[in-house]
């Protein structure tokens, strides 16, 4: 470990088995261009970069979030010098001189830019450039594919303040879907009467990918059950996804296999499966909405063009569309709405359908829960939300995100990070509805890529159960009474049930987050919390609502399918069975853009009912905006940090300007500018 001259570094609290490779005392990170920089020890570790503030503020949090970076999550390091061009620096690398300013490139757009002196730091700054480059490629994303190395780990238990009990209250109302109980209690929520919690893939030996507890009729026993999971890719079968007691019943499902060939009691359970009574089921499947390959290759181009100059500024909004990222996401929205509506005015069941059935319908069903159901537009809703249908649904983290495999980059498509960006969308644009904020947002899209907790650590339930290559630690590590034997009993909510996995969720924010820094996740004037089904909350009245004819529907027990494309039902015959669809069509609803000239109402000729809990967004060019301050901070004239000023904050900091302007007005206008209080650091 280098020295640290001028004095000791602030203590730096060290994940177990994290190891400080490289140090430099006396770096300052660079902030804004032109105001100056922020003195303090850069650290490379075996496990991240890590800034230490000369005069950090008193925080007992693991990780510093402003501050640090996981190996993982560097995208590029690049180091420059007044005499030579930038270099990139990888592990094959051999840096030539001393390096002035090392700039690190984000996977999460921030850009971390740190500057050493000349007084005593140049071996220092060389070393530990060099250290950063050679951490980088050795560091590997304990993943399911077992190619993880030992280390990647954090606290199992942390201690919790006086303070931090409402934090405590609000982690526990999350549910992780990994017990029968959590499955059973939203159950009960959602009034969803004539379902019932499965135990069939209890062992995952039905499908591994699924949950173990899956929602399905119950008319249909687990007998039944088994016959259909050979029918659907990667054995991925319907399942019910979410209840509007005013509407119908949303499922999704992967895609039929094309070369299963069901028998007659197999077509039974497969419609006992799919209609139960309920009436028609509509297919609607994820062809509309962009591949993966587009996502990927949106994200790419969205990423390149927000670093400093990428294109020049007249032209940077025709760039921006040219990446067609903000294309994507009106695309979601608009078939997100599409399902809602659909829901929400009839009685019938939407089968999510995709391929996979990993990806796409984990975004799709969670816009259309978002839209219709208010209870997941609070904080402990939106955590559930996202372990049902993303962490317990079996959502290739890993792979997606481009931190398991680095030779498999066909592999990779944030698509998580699409739905945070189409959620933020929903809160600009209702932001009384919604119980979290912007900085909540901005929190968990960058947790993502944080390799130290185990809710984006694994591909689904069942790799998560048994765990990484490690084998479970026998301590525990706290700040305040170091290591220590774990205490036997129920692990406190918010830390993850399975024994072979000791590593907290992400919603343990208060691991990274001071508590005012939390309190900022929570919209004051926003949703109340309602824990009922959809219509027992306040009625959150759309401009615009649908409203759908009465007479599409064909009459009860018809066992009809139909297809939802662009707005549009159209009769299809059931997958297994052969046969031509109906050559009269079923009229639906208009598209999104004609809703509003006509009304809502597809005939005109009756006025719209409003739809308790329904938010319908704006889904036009203009109303779908960039997210500046997730997007926008690797540029340094827009950079800013993850939250925005608080009220509080904005009030002591006018009141600070205020006292420095009437200590500055006495002296005179000649005073010199660059011993004003006011003059920016250099």
């Amino acid at each position: 470990m280098s020295g640290a001259p001028g004095g000791r570094r602030p203590a730096f609290p060290g994940l177990p088995g994290e190891l400080v490779l490289e140090e430099a005392a006396g770096a300052r990170q660079r902030c804004r261009e032109g105001d100056g920089s922020v003195p303090g020890t850069l650290l490379c570790t075996n496990r991240r970069v890590a800034f230490l503030p000369a005069q950090a503020p008193g925080s007992r949090a693991f990780l510093h979030s402003e501050y640090d970076v996981a190996l993982p999550c560097i995208r590029k390091l690049v180091a420059a010098s007044s005499y030579t061009k930038p270099k990139v620096l990888t592990a094959a690398s051999t840096l030539k001189f001393i390096p002035e300013e090392l700039a690190v490139f984000c996977r999460d757009f921030r850009l971390l830019r740190f500057h050493f002196h000349e007084n005593g730091l140049a071996l220092q700054a060389f070393r530990v450039a060099n250290a950063i480059a050679q951490a980088r490629e050795a560091a590997a994303w304990l993943g399911d594919a077992g190619e993880g190395q030992d280390g990647w780990s954090c606290p199992a238990e942390a201690p919790l303040e006086d303070e931090d009990k409402e934090e405590e209250e609000g982690s526990a109302a999350t549910l992780l879907f990994e017990s029968l109980r959590d499955w059973e209690k939203e159950l009960k929520r959602l009034g969803a009467v004539g379902w019932r919690v499965s135990a069939v893939n209890e062992r995952f030996d039905m499908a591994p990918s699924l949950p173990q507890y899956l929602w399905v009729p119950s008319g249909l026993l687990d007998h039944d059950l088994k016959r259909t999971f050979a029918h659907f890719e990667e054995r991925r079968v319907p399942r019910l996804c979410w209840h509007h007691p005013g509407g119908g019943d949303l499922l999704r499902a992967a895609g039929f296999h094309a070369a299963s060939e069901p028998g007659s009691e197999d077509v039974r359970c497969l419609e006992a499966l799919l209609l139960g009574g309920r009436g028609p089921c509509v297919l609607a499947d994820t062809a509309e909405l962009p591949t993966l390959a587009d996502i990927q290759a949106a994200h790419l181009k969205l990423r390149a063009l927000c670093l400093p100059g990428a294109a020049a500024e007249e032209k940077w909004l025709s760039a921006l569309e040219g990446t067609r990222w903000l294309d994507h996401v009106r695309i979601c929205l608009r078939k997100a709405v599409e399902v809602a509506s659909l829901l929400a005015g009839r009685r019938c069941s939407v089968l999510l359908q995709e391929p996979s059935d990993r990806d796409l319908n984990c975004l799709l069903a969670s816009l259309v829960q978002l839209l219709g159901d208010p209870h997941t537009r609070t904080l402990p809703g939106f955590q559930s939300l996202v372990q049902r249908e993303w962490v317990a649904a079996g959502h290739p983290f890993p792979h997606r995100l481009g931190l398991l495999r680095r030779d498999s980059p066909q592999e990779e498509a944030p698509v998580f990070l699409l739905f945070l960006d189409c959620t933020w969308q929903l809160v600009r644009q209702f932001p009384a509805a919604f119980g979290f904020t912007e900085a909540y947002l901005l929190a968990l899209h960058d947790s993502s890529f944080a390799p130290y907790f185990s809710t984006f650590l694994f591909s689904c339930q069942r790799q998560q159960g048994r765990g990484s290559p490690h084998r479970p630690r026998s301590q525990t590590y706290t700040p305040v009474n170091s290591w220590r034997d774990p205490q036997p009993g129920v692990p406190r909510a918010g830390r993850t049930g399975s024994p072979a996995c000791r590593l907290p969720t992400v919603w343990d924010w208060g691991l990274r987050y001071s508590r005012h820094q939390r309190a900022r996740f929570r919209n004051p004037a926003g949703a109340a919390g309602a824990v009922g089904p959809p219509d027992a909350a306040d009625p959150q009245t759309p401009s615009r609502t649908i409203s759908q004819p009465t007479d599409a529907w064909p009459g009860p027990g018809a066992g009809n399918v139909f297809m939802l494309t662009k707005g549009t039902l159209s009769p299809q015959p059931f997958p297994w069975r052969s046969g031509r669809p109906p050559s009269r069509l079923s009229r639906w609803a208009p598209s999104l853009e004609s809703l509003g000239e006509q009304g809502g109402s597809p005939g005109g000729n009756r006025p719209p009912a409003p739809t308790p809990g329904l938010l319908l967004p704006c889904a036009a060019g203009p109303s779908v905006r960039l997210w500046q301050r997730c997007y926008l901070r690797g540029l340094p004239e827009a950079q800013r940090g993850r939250f925005a000023p608080s009220p509080a904050g904005l009030a002591e900091e006018l009141t600070l300007l205020q006292d420095r302007l009437s200590a500055w007005q006495p002296a005179g206008p000649c005073t010199e500018a660059a011993g004003s209080p006011l003059a920016p650091s250099r």
